[in-house]
């Protein structure tokens, strides 16, 4: 049986991160096999993987960056299960990793993104899953978005569980920083479901209109009316539901396109991502 040393057990945690007890255990069992500790170290975070896995994860941080010249954004939202955990270090060191690597690579999806490799040749999803063995609890990136643009705009709610990215064309010389930011404070707020009524799915559509003759109906509106009632209703939800069509929260004067014009002539929204850790 080989002797494990505590510089050991410090050399072992510092390539994997894990508490120094569970490096000494792993080491143990090894036999003082460093990979071999790895690789039982890496298993035990699969246990928990799988153990966890419908597990709900109702907390943790969504985190944004823009590129130096405006016309690229990253979203990232790692979500995990207890408040405590997506308040240490770890977790947040985990969290600004994701977010590095989402920059590095580019990745165009979230699957591209875990399977980006790192330092250590490890992808960012072994990663993840070590980290899980440390910590004992499901860890997820839930959301991930990339989005190019003439000029984005990001915006990271206080409680830093909510996140937008726009995406703005037609910026001419404006400088749109100001605009792009209340245009996703907006997002974050309001939740719209689409950019304007072009952009509303079919199944909402018909599910609003029913929705409004079922409640015209019940008012006692004569059938032949149901329709053009329904239709006025849908106006109603497209005005309240679609961003360019929103009042605008900070004046309800103008409406976000009516702002985003005012601003500069022709400005307007393109693309939008809003994401969220959600209980």
């Amino acid at each position: 049986m080989a002797a494990i040393t505590a510089a050991d057990v410090n050399k072992l945690r510092t390539m994997t991160g894990a508490g120094m007890m569970d490096c000494k255990k792993a080491l143990t069992e090894a036999d003082g096999d460093f990979e071999a500790a790895r690789d039982i170290l890496r298993k035990q975070g699969q246990k928990i993987a799988d153990k966890r896995a419908e597990n709900a994860t109702a907390e943790g941080l969504v985190l944004a960056a823009v590129s130096e010249d405006g016309t690229n954004g990253k979203l990232v939202a790692l979500a995990c299960e207890t408040e405590p955990v997506a308040k240490v270090e770890d977790f947040k060191n985990l969290a600004q990793q994701i977010l590095a690597t989402a920059v590095k690579s580019n990745a165009a999806t979230k699957e591209e993104l875990l399977a980006a490799s790192q330092e250590d040749g490890r992808s960012l999803q072994e990663h993840i899953t070590d980290l899980m063995g440390k910590i004992g609890e499901k860890l997820d990136v839930v959301a991930y978005e990339n989005v190019t643009a003439e000029k984005v705009a990001s915006y990271i709610h206080s409680d830093n569980k909510k996140g937008v990215l726009v995406a703005m064309k037609n910026v001419g010389g404006a400088d749109v920083a100001t605009v792009g930011r209340d245009v996703a404070m907006q997002i974050v707020a309001m939740k719209p479901v689409a950019l304007d009524k072009d952009g509303v799915d079919a199944a909402t559509i018909e599910r609003e209109i029913e929705i409004g003759k079922e409640q015209a109906r019940a008012e006692g509106k004569p059938e032949a009316m149901l329709e053009k009632i329904a239709q006025g209703k849908l106006n109603k939800f497209y005005k309240e539901n679609t961003l360019l069509n929103q009042e605008f929260v900070k004046d309800s004067s103008m409406t976000i396109s009516q702002l985003l014009d005012k601003t500069q002539k022709g400005l307007t929204i393109s693309d939008f991502k809003r994401v969220a850790i959600v209980g």
